[in-house]
């Protein structure tokens, strides 16, 4: 085996040329990974197939927001609203570290389409909607504003009001990795980089091709029932395969950029932006994640361009009271991707693209034993692994534990007790100037295996040293990613297991002598070449690219 093919990758890849599973899933992304997490821990057979990374498209360039759809008030979408606002409490009650309430405090432009009176009531049914779960609307003066917030220009507002949603503090790709994991620990072989190539039905069964990126060898994976999770790419993927459905998606460009935080505060900070839409300044560690766009595409395949950067930095600008404006050269990171919007029959009209929401659809072809999952959104997951598991009873898959639970955090008593062991260890006190304490950072990136790190520590004291200061990484967490995350790229561990890459300049990380230890943890004597192909911006495996194209199999 190669040092570069991480063990569990290894096995659950000899796994997938077995027997057959009762479900294949195609796609990596937040809907493939809670259909194979909800279906694995309820007793089926389950298989997993990203062509790139886990998480590595649309879901892991969103705004890190876990929302009730506040903006489809403004279309009279109530039913939606209350789904997503009981979808988002749902996640707020499961995972109490890694999905937080936070504030979102609203600027009101004079003239602005609808008054500020029309809009705080809005927030007012929002609280209402979401049934009083988080802390109450709050009408804000351009007094209070200029005390609370010094940063926002007052320029044009007559005020603003306040409201809550939820967040991601590790962000979404990190999120989707946690249902990966968990779907493993399940039984679930999953798999990434690992390429469909076309599936295809032979008696009662589905036989997917597919080829492994890393080691170049082509194998077979048989299943009762396929599970098209693709995303964007979902589309591409039935026309490959001969499926037919009624509905489809049309997609929609959205970026963010990172700079370093311009308020204190751990507020996101809500305009309107000159094309009317929400727009926002997210607190993200050390940073500020600022955006989004929303453009009209033909293709998921995008990238930002010096429209796009203009548009978020003039948006911005003009909304805050910066000690000078922000510019180019002050971007750290980009986020960009399309949101995949379902639609039935032909395109929509060009004054309904904005109002396009994020639902998710399910489409079942019953003879055929084939699902594919349309749109979606990361609030609304718990949903959609629930949906897939009675789509699969519906298509005869028995799930022999058909009422065990399958998301969430352990019980407060583990937490309890991590913490406990991790002040005996003085861990926090050994970070005094950490932005946040180490402990509470671990327990919500890790979970259940949170005390294993501790455990680490214990035995060498070296698992505590902390590699990239901007990040706070400790040694036992690289360690731990090497064994049991499936790194398989560094733009793996430092975009998608941790947020490094979107928090610390490429420049600092090239000069930054941690980043070769780092490597050497990950990949042993493989790290130069892997450094080498993260420096040159090469995000899949350098052995064996492929020539179908992102689209197919993702």
């Amino acid at each position: 085996m190669n040092r570069n093919e991480p063990a569990l990758r290894a096995a659950n890849l000899e796994r997938l040329s077995g027997s057959p599973f009762d479900v294949a899933v195609l796609g990596g992304g937040i809907n493939g990974a809670v259909t194979a997490a909800a279906l694995a821990a309820r007793g089926a057979r389950v298989a997993l197939l990203e062509r790139r990374d886990f998480g590595a498209a649309t879901s892991q360039e969103s705004s890190n927001l876990v929302w009730g759809g506040i903006k489809y008030l403004e279309s009279y979408q109530l039913g939606l609203v209350r789904k997503l606002c009981r979808a988002r409490n749902q996640l707020l009650r499961a995972f109490p570290s890694s999905v937080q309430e936070i504030r979102f405090y609203a600027s009101h432009p004079r003239g602005f389409r609808h008054p500020r009176w029309k809009l705080v009531l809005g927030t007012w049914l929002y609280w209402a909607l979401g049934g009083f779960r988080t802390r109450r609307p709050r009408l804000l003066s351009t007094t209070t504003m200029a005390r609370e917030e010094s940063i926002v220009s007052l320029d044009g507002l007559d005020g603003g009001f306040e409201y809550s949603d939820a967040f991601l503090p590790d962000g979404d790709a990190r999120f989707v990795w946690g249902f990966v994991r968990s779907a493993m620990d399940a039984g679930c072989a999953a798999v990434n980089y690992l390429e469909a190539l076309g599936s295809r039905r032979e008696g009662e069964q589905w036989v997917t091709a597919a080829r492994d990126a890393v080691g170049g060898a082509e194998i077979e994976v048989r299943s009762r029932v396929l599970v098209n999770a693709c995303g964007p790419f979902a589309d591409r993927v039935n026309a490959r395969d001969g499926v037919r459905t009624a509905h489809r998606h049309v997609f929609s460009k959205g970026i963010h950029l990172l700079v370093d935080r311009v308020t204190a505060s751990d507020r996101v900070l809500t305009f309107f932006a000159d094309d009317g839409r929400l727009f926002f300044v997210i607190p993200m560690g050390p940073r500020a994640c600022i955006g989004t766009t929303d453009t009209p595409v033909e293709r998921p395949e995008v990238v930002v361009t010096a429209e796009d950067r203009r548009f978020v930095l003039d948006n911005i600008n003009k909304r805050l009271r910066l000690p000078r404006p922000l510019e180019e050269r002050d971007v750290i990171a980009e986020r960009c991707g399309v949101r995949p919007l379902v639609v039935e029959g032909g395109a929509p009209d060009a004054s309904d693209w904005l109002q396009l929401s994020r639902r998710h659809h399910v489409e079942t072809d019953l003879e055929a034993r084939h699902v594919t999952i349309f749109g979606g959104k990361l609030t609304d997951c718990v949903n959609v692994g629930e949906k897939l598991c009675a789509e699969a009873e519906r298509l005869g898959i028995e799930l022999p534990r058909r009422e065990r639970p399958w998301y969430g955090e352990p019980a407060e008593e583990v937490r309890e007790e991590f913490l406990r062991q991790a002040a005996e260890l003085r861990l926090d006190a050994a970070a005094a100037g950490a932005a946040e304490p180490p402990s509470r950072r671990l327990w919500r990136r890790y979970g259940a295996r949170a005390p294993g790190l501790l455990e680490a520590i214990r035995r060498d004291r070296r698992g505590a040293e902390v590699l990239i200061e901007a990040a706070g990484l400790l040694r036992c967490e690289v360690e731990l990613a090497a064994r049991e995350e499936m790194v398989v790229t560094l733009e793996d561990f430092l975009r998608r297991r941790t947020n490094v890459a979107l928090l610390v300049r490429r420049e600092a990380l090239r000069a930054d002598p941690a980043l070769r230890e780092v490597g050497d943890i990950l990949f042993g004597e493989e790290s130069r070449r892997r450094l080498a192909e993260w420096l040159g911006e090469r995000g899949e495996p350098a052995r064996r690219q492929s020539a179908v194209g992102a689209a197919d199999g993702r």
